[in-house]
């Protein structure tokens, strides 16, 4: 089976509560990100593209125990950036199980096997290695050969000490099926509990913006991998309501608030995958969030294509979890495998060439202007450090990390206090430092 016993009954009785409390948003995975920094440079990966003293910055372990006991989440995933790079990630994980969260630590495994000692094997700690493909596909993925074979290397090493491992893999355009599907046999062959799986999201910083999937795309290319799996043993560690959902034999609408998000710039708004600001607590972000503004049924141009498992899983477990006939649906599909609808013939996709970057920023570095409101959204959506003029002549400079309707937050390059500005105070904008989503 890949979800313990143990961790299937936690989360339905999770559910069940708060059906039966009236509770129409709850969280059922706490993503906890406790820095960016990472050892990899994937060029679909937006969650690097950061000013270097920012990516200094890291939560505390205190910051990490303070955002769970707010969070009533059964399940934490914590990814990055890199988590292994953490000095004090070992006391987080044990921090969590103590407190019998399920973990799923997110790890390109370059540092696996090595911190390995740091942990104790638990039903509740899993390693989720972040695995593209095999060889070639995978280190092609994440722009560095050779990394394929250290991390399996390092889940061979893992399962030998008696650790839950997963895989967690993403999918882009230009994907092909055939590959894909013997990838998963790979993975069953390695002994892992399950895979997971999901389609690439179009980050707005991501070096990479031609190979994320479509949504038509996206249904299309699960159809024809799920499709190779009907006589195959594949073992995925997700909903299978959600795997169908990919298939184009359900639909859901996005639950954003299944999968909060706390990093060092506080609760981000409204999702893991978009950054519309932050709150100051969880109870702000669930309370203060516009939530009817987000999903593919509120036509916001950003949630168009989604179907990324962060917005869509959450809704596949209530689902599967809310009544007698989600509950069989989901048993159906565990059992028989999940509902794959035949492809439609789509024409393929280019084939994929990830590392190859493209400058998407909305001002190119160096660009000021006046405050308007173009100009602070510019400010926000910028990647580098900015320059604002304010009302009396001063200058300040730094990272523009959360903007809202009255003012913006700037955390400044000494990595001293986060500085909250009222935007009537500013009067002109500058893009005065490297664009750090833009290549060189």
């Amino acid at each position: 089976m890949p979800v313990p016993v143990s961790q299937m009954w936690t989360v339905a009785s999770y559910v069940l509560r708060q059906r039966l409390a009236g509770r129409e948003r709850y969280p059922l995975v706490l993503m906890l990100e406790p820095l960016y920094r990472c050892n990899l440079s994937c060029a679909g990966c937006g969650k690097i593209q950061y000013p270097s003293h920012v990516l200094k910055r890291q939560l505390s372990f205190e910051d990490c125990m303070r955002a769970v006991d707010e969070c009533p989440a059964p399940v934490v995933s914590i990814p990055g950036g890199e988590p292994l790079l953490h000095p004090e990630i070992d006391r987080i994980v044990a921090g969590l199980v103590e407190r019998r969260k399920y973990v799923y630590l997110c790890t390109n495994a370059l540092l696996l096997e090595k911190k390995l000692p740091l942990f104790e094997p638990s039903k509740y700690l899993s390693f989720s290695v972040h695995l593209d493909g095999e060889g070639a596909d995978h280190d092609a993925a994440v722009c560095l050969d050779g990394v394929y074979e250290r991390a399996v290397r390092a889940i061979r090493a893992a399962l030998e000490r008696g650790f839950r491992v997963t895989t967690n893999t993403t999918l882009f355009e230009g994907a092909d099926p055939q590959r894909v599907a013997d990838f998963f046999d790979a993975a069953m062959e390695l002994g892992v509990e399950g895979m997971m799986v999901s389609p690439g999201y179009s980050y707005e910083k991501a070096p990479d913006q031609e190979h994320f999937l479509a949504r038509e795309r996206t249904v299309d290319l699960f159809r024809r991998v799920l499709g190779r799996g009907g006589r195959r043993r594949w073992r995925f560690n997700q909903s299978p309501l959600f795997l169908e959902f990919l298939t184009g034999a359900r639909h859901f609408d996005c639950t954003p608030w299944g999968n909060p998000t706390y990093s060092v710039f506080g609760w981000q708004r409204p999702c893991y995958l978009l950054q519309e600001g932050y709150a100051r607590s969880f109870e702000e972000l669930m309370r203060d969030t516009a939530w009817s503004e987000y999903g593919h049924a509120s036509g916001n141009p950003a949630c168009r294509d989604c179907m990324v498992h962060s917005g869509f899983e959450p809704s596949s477990v209530s689902e599967g979890f809310s009544s007698w006939r989600g509950l069989a649906a989901m048993a159906r599909a565990a059992l028989f495998g999940p509902r794959v609808p035949a492809p439609e013939g789509m024409p393929a996709g280019a084939p994929a060439s990830p590392c190859r970057a493209e400058d998407e920023g909305l001002q190119p570095e160096g660009w000021s202007g006046d405050a308007s409101p173009e100009a602070l959204r510019s400010a926000f959506a910028y990647r580098g450090d900015v320059t604002l003029t304010l009302d009396d002549g001063d200058r300040v400079a730094g990272y523009v990390s959360a903007l809202d309707a009255r003012s913006l937050r700037l955390l400044p390059p000494d990595r001293g206090p986060d500085r909250s500005i009222p935007l009537a105070r500013i009067r002109r904008v500058e893009l005065s430092g490297r664009d750090a989503a833009v290549s060189a």
